[in-house]
């Protein structure tokens, strides 16, 4: 490697300085890390949120909030994680930093709109985080708005229609600058068949940002019209219909949540390989299936309402497509297991969270087809059931890839390496905290109890109490991991520029990166993942 005649990106002394020299950055990477900082603090607010609900379930009654106060929470919670953290996560931070590295690129096409797509993000959260404090209450709808209540309720929903709304303008910006980046700018040589893996799922995520997101924005914007103008688009007594607005809620929000997971895939598909010390096994089928999930994840949002109220041709019609849709989440599996198949794997940190990754994602995967089932949904509709499913594909999926791509590109990203041995403590006991935590919820929603009370009955108590145990465990857990990141960045032991022998392009370039990523954009001649 030549010696660099460009400050890495954490040096680089431009037009601004200290803060300002971060917040009007237009490098992709400083991009990526004021999005991760930015997260991972409402994160922790959304965690400890969570942490203070299990607290209050702990026990039948009221132990530590009243009901009002616990819906406020719960709603808080939801907007939180779901339009602050587990939508723009992934592709905002860890997409941001690497893509154009991965493809060859020295920036994202559109430099200056990815900085407002930041911009947005920052403005939309404050707007849905002021909700809490302004006017007649917290909202307390739950993140998804139902009307008619939405309309109704005398809480201060208007913020938090509006702050989501908002968010959604940072997310169609995000993925238009993806598409166009991978289009336009991928380094000579790579075709489309020698791009990494990670970049095959942003592109598929991308699309579903710029074509699902749109539709929920107009949703939003009618809830609002019904507040304040009164239209009647929900409102029963105008002539509307609530169910409507399941619909249209659905049709963004499902094909949501494979942009929750389909980067949180793309991770795995990167680690998996180097760690085996193998090229990933069936490179075409994993990129086929990413796109198939982006493709069908379009038209099973039905499998939310089967108890709403829909014809039994429509029941069968979404419960069809949501089996469907199963098999090329399957198919990444298969593939998965055969990478690490007579591998010889490297045990470090990432690969265990890839590995605890992959096992979540399964048990996630399964139940989600207990709720596909027409059957079986009639009877853990509504129940903490799906409390467990939607926490094991959502927080276990996006959350444990998360984990183990921070720790898997965290040498890159800052040129210092973190502490295994705190690392490793770290994944153990968050991981015991996680099983802990949401496995009960299966055994709680089979015997029936609803989700979103505040209160339940005795019976239910015992799992309740080794759930709430579950998340005291879980968060300390997050506490080791986040103090050790954070420590390491400052103090680490320095980093090689390729601490995990990977093959792909980010690993032939300094740790940490400079400025413009590369000095020469580099000619690709083999495919990634390519072992001799």
């Amino acid at each position: 490697m030549s010696e660099s005649k460009q400050p890495s990106y954490l040096e680089y002394q431009g037009k601004y300085k200290g803060l300002f020299g971060w917040i009007f950055s237009v490098d992709h990477k400083r991009i990526g890390l004021l999005y991760m900082y930015s997260i991972m603090t409402f994160f922790i607010v959304g965690a400890t949120l969570g942490l203070l609900m299990k607290l209050e379930l702990i026990a039948p009654g009221k132990t530590i909030m009243d009901a009002q106060t616990y819906n406020g929470l719960f709603t808080l919670h939801g907007i939180t994680m779901i339009f602050l953290i587990v939508i723009p996560g992934i592709p905002a931070i860890l997409g941001n930093f690497f893509l154009p590295i991965m493809i060859g690129a020295k920036d994202v096409a559109f430099p200056r709109l990815n900085l407002l797509s930041w911009w947005i993000y920052i403005i939309g959260a404050v707007i849905a985080l002021s909700s809490q404090f302004m006017g007649s209450g917290p909202p307390d709808t739950g993140w998804t708005f139902y009307a008619p209540y939405s309309f109704k309720t005398t809480t201060n929903m208007l913020p938090a229609v509006l702050g989501a709304f908002t968010l959604g303008f940072s997310s169609i910006l995000t993925g238009l600058n993806f598409i166009v980046t991978m289009h336009r700018m991928r380094a000579p040589g790579m075709n489309w068949m020698k791009m990494p893996l990670f970049p095959w799922t942003l592109y598929g995520t991308a699309w579903i940002q710029l074509l699902a997101t749109p539709i929920v924005g107009i949703t939003l914007l009618m809830v609002v019209a019904e507040r304040t103008l009164h239209v009647g688009f929900f409102d029963p007594a105008l002539g509307g219909d609530p169910v409507l607005y399941q619909h249209l809620f659905w049709i963004y929000s499902h094909p949501a949540v494979y942009v929750m997971i389909l980067p949180a895939m793309g991770v795995i598909s990167e680690i998996l390989p180097t760690f085996a010390r193998k090229t990933i096994f069936g490179y075409k089928a994993i990129v086929a299936s990413t796109l198939a999930i982006a493709f069908v994840g379009y038209f099973v949002w039905g499998h939310h309402m089967f108890t709403a109220g829909m014809s039994g041709t429509a029941q069968f019609a979404f419960s069809f497509l949501t089996f469907l849709v199963a098999i090329p989440s399957a198919i990444k599996v298969f593939n998965w297991i055969s990478t690490l198949y007579k591998g010889s794997i490297h045990l470090a940190v990432p690969f265990y969270w890839a590995a605890s990754f992959i096992f979540v994602f399964m048990i996630g995967g399964l139940s989600g087809l207990v709720l596909g089932a027409l059957s079986t949904n009639v009877h853990v509709h509504d129940t903490a059931f799906v409390v467990a499913h939607f926490h094991f594909i959502v927080f276990g999926g996006v959350g444990f890839a998360f984990m183990a791509g921070i720790h898997y590109w965290f040498p890159k990203i800052y040129g210092r390496m973190y502490d295994e041995s705190w690392a490793l403590t770290g994944w153990v006991v968050f991981f015991l905290g996680f099983l802990a935590l949401y496995s009960p919820m299966f055994y709680l929603g089979m015997k029936g109890m609803p989700r979103r009370y505040f209160d339940y009955l005795p019976e239910y108590h015992g799992p309740n109490i080794f759930s709430s145990l579950g998340a005291v465990v879980m968060i300390f857990g997050l506490a080791l991991i986040i103090i050790n990141l954070i420590r390491s960045a400052r103090k680490g032991e320095k980093a090689t520029a390729n601490p995990w022998n990977g093959t792909t392009l980010e690993w032939t370039i300094e740790s940490p990166p400079i400025l413009e990523n590369f000095e020469e954009i580099p000619t690709v001649t083999e495919p990634p993942y390519h072992y001799k």
